[in-house]
């Protein structure tokens, strides 16, 4: 099975983890995805230890156990990456985004890191997941082979504004600068059976604006974005689940696909179009995609 059809995320937060009170508003948000950040947005370095430390009490008290968690972890030449692996490969973490991932090479560095931490502690090789941030002008040329660096990676994410800077572009207000490196990092994972996640939305009050993001990312084949604020989840979570009329459309199509086959009819329609193979698999994704939220939607509930 493709990674796209296992995971629901559809949005991805970033959370200082040195910071408590916003670690306590994560642990009741909506979100799919728990990104605890250790890197930018945890400074001075002497914080870096209390954000692996507050990561650490969080999920081993249960308080993250509804989500994919994956803390954002220190590039490789930071040194931190190796205590932020040894200390965070633990029970209750989905997996780590892999910051500052130019080439395949980085990706393969730190699956082979997870590998001996692994085999060190126990644990069955793999069991720990990457989404690598796609975030300068190198890793969007290098996206694909970021995607087969290491079966562990699942998603890969666009980081925009550290690209426009490595690219030293301008962020347009219509996002022109960044609309080639959005579809190139989209079709490399869609051919790697990863999913895209689109870059974050920095107006976060603005939400007219990010309907129209999140309408331009759906259009690309983005099955998720990465969140900045939770008052963003809502609209996130609207433009990234299957609606009642997407779910009904493709559980029609299926059937009457099948019922073509059993009558030995070699296609089926639908009204005037024709049920092609690629209808049929596109329908099939989005009935386990909606499978997946109302699963989660379940679970948020409990």
């Amino acid at each position: 099975m493709e990674h796209s059809e296992k995971y629901l995320i559809r949005s991805l937060m970033f959370v200082p983890a040195h910071n408590e009170k916003l670690l306590n508003k994560a642990s009741t948000s909506d979100a799919d995805v728990l990104l605890l950040d250790i890197e930018d947005s945890v400074q001075p370095v002497a914080n870096k230890a209390v954000a692996r430390s507050n990561i650490k009490e969080y999920v081993s008290a249960g308080r993250f156990k509804d989500y994919l968690v994956f803390p954002r972890i220190n590039d490789r030449e930071s040194g931190q990456l190796l205590r932020d692996l040894t200390e965070l490969t633990i029970d209750g973490i989905t997996g780590f985004m892999c910051p500052k991932s130019c080439k395949g090479e980085d990706v393969y560095f730190i699956d082979k890191l997870l590998e001996t931490i692994e085999y060190e502690k126990g644990l069955p090789v793999g069991t720990f997941k990457l989404i690598p941030l796609i975030e300068t002008a190198a890793a969007v040329l290098n996206a694909q082979d970021i995607c087969t660096a290491s079966k562990r990676v699942i998603a890969i994410a666009f980081g925009c504004e550290d690209y426009i800077t490595d690219l030293q572009g301008i962020h347009d207000s219509g996002g022109q600068s960044i609309q080639t490196a959005r579809a190139m990092i989209a079709m490399a994972a869609r051919a790697n059976g990863v999913i895209p996640i689109d870059t974050v939305h920095i107006k976060v009050h603005d939400l007219v604006d990010l309907e129209k993001n999140l309408i331009y990312a759906k259009n690309l084949g983005y099955e998720g974005m990465l969140v900045l604020n939770p008052k963003e989840l809502p609209l996130v979570h609207q433009y990234f689940t299957p609606t009642e009329e997407e779910i009904h459309s493709a559980e029609t199509m299926l059937a009457l696909a099948k019922q073509a086959i059993e009558e030995g009819r070699g296609v089926a329609m639908i009204g005037t179009k024709f049920i092609g193979p690629p209808m049929v698999k596109a329908a099939a994704k989005t009935l386990a995609k909606a499978r997946l939220a109302q699963s989660r939607a379940k679970t948020q509930v409990q």
